[in-house]
């Protein structure tokens, strides 16, 4: 399935970049991106599904194509549900899928929260290495650091008269691949395709400086908010769990396994059928690097019939 169109969307900032596959009659599929990456990390795997969907992948602000929040407006993780709401009333979407990579932060964290919040919309959710929503079990004491930390960093970048790096290609490849394991070579070229751009004699990030650690943009749940939140889902859920992926938003905690869990017990004990649960071989970038693995647990959820949710 070819590249049907490269589209920009309006938004009061500037704009939202999205690709598009398919045709616009067929049923939507919004594919979400993870934190730091863009739009070209299901360049891999949306040509191995079903051509009968229309496939909508989008870069959240200040990623990718897409614009930075104007100045002064921090990145929450409430914005880019909001962005998710404004791309599907652009496209005049009354009901869609999600499909999203890694619970840090944008994908399944937003498109999971929309699925709560506007829980009439959602048809289904495939989750990618990741969780829907994001629990904090055991430091509750750290999410108003992480508020502040927020604050702080953007307040530190503003402030900052530093001009913005400019590189080579390679240089950039080698500290992306340094820095995330997970990725290799050919899938750190292609997020850096749609990630960078050309300036002077080299290139740049196209990321905004302000993004920090996923965690101090986080809404973090306690375990009781997470059963209420996912309790108004009526969405079919497919999560797809690597064997050597993440299990902890927090990298120092990944060993502590309880987070994962809970949500995915809670996930198996109210939705019932509606919940799919599958561990594959492969790490954190299994739809990238391991494509050929998801597509067809992917095709097949996609193909299924609905099950009909319980009105809650």
């Amino acid at each position: 399935m070819s590249l049907f169109s490269e589209l920009r969307l309006a938004v009061p900032w500037g704009h939202i970049a999205v690709k598009v596959w398919g045709s616009q009659k067929n049923p939507p599929v919004l594919c979400l991106h993870g934190w730091l990456d863009n739009a070209n990390s299901f360049d891999r795997l949306i040509p191995l599904l079903p051509q009968d969907f229309h496939y909508v992948a989008m870069d959240f602000g200040g990623h990718g194509l897409s614009s930075h929040y104007s100045p002064g407006l921090p990145y929450y993780h409430l914005h880019f549900v909001s962005e998710v709401r404004r791309v599907a009333a652009a496209f005049k979407w009354n009901r869609f899928s999600f499909m999203g990579h890694s619970f840090v932060l944008f994908s399944c964290l937003a498109g999971g929260t929309f699925a709560c919040i506007f829980p009439e919309m959602v048809d289904k959710l495939i989750l990618l290495e990741s969780t829907p929503l994001v629990l904090d079990c055991n430091e509750p004491e750290n999410i108003l650091t992480y508020k502040q930390r927020n604050i702080e960093h953007m307040l530190q970048v503003e402030a900052s008269q530093n001009s913005l790096r400019v590189s080579n290609m390679e240089d950039l490849l080698q500290r992306l691949l340094n820095k995330n394991s997970h990725l290799n070579k050919e899938c750190g070229e292609l997020l850096l395709q749609r990630g960078t751009r050309k300036m002077g004699t080299g290139v740049v990030l196209n990321r905004d400086r302000r993004l920090a650690m996923p965690e101090h943009s986080f809404d973090f749940l306690s375990k009781e908010m997470l059963v209420h939140f996912i309790r108004r889902l009526r969405a079919n859920v497919l999560m797809i769990k690597a064997t050597q992926g993440y299990y902890d938003v927090r990298r120092a905690n990944d060993e502590k396994k309880e987070a994962m869990l809970f949500i995915v017990d809670t996930l198996r004990n109210i939705l019932k059928e509606r919940f799919q649960y599958v561990e594959v071989p492969g790490n954190h970038y299994i739809h990238m690097n391991d494509h050929h693995l998801v597509a067809g647990l992917v095709s097949s959820f996609l193909q299924s019939q609905p099950r009909t949710a319980l009105m809650l």
